[in-house]
């Protein structure tokens, strides 16, 4: 693991990131071929979003 993301730019660098690659992979799944595990990954990957802006909310800069 790298470490950590210390400065409030290099945080919204690293968010934006993470959404655009979300908003990739949304915009990639065909809804007939869409199963259960599709949406799953998705919930995961907005959970990881989640848990990454509170971690960056609670650091002290």
């Amino acid at each position: 693991m790298g470490s950590p993301i210390q400065d409030k730019n290099s945080q919204v660098s690293f968010l934006k990131q993470r959404l655009n690659m979300f908003l990739d992979v949304l915009e990639a799944i065909e809804p007939e071929d869409t199963d259960l595990d599709d949406i799953d990954r998705l919930i995961e990957m907005i959970d990881d979003l989640e848990s990454k802006c509170r971690e960056f909310n609670n650091r002290d800069i």
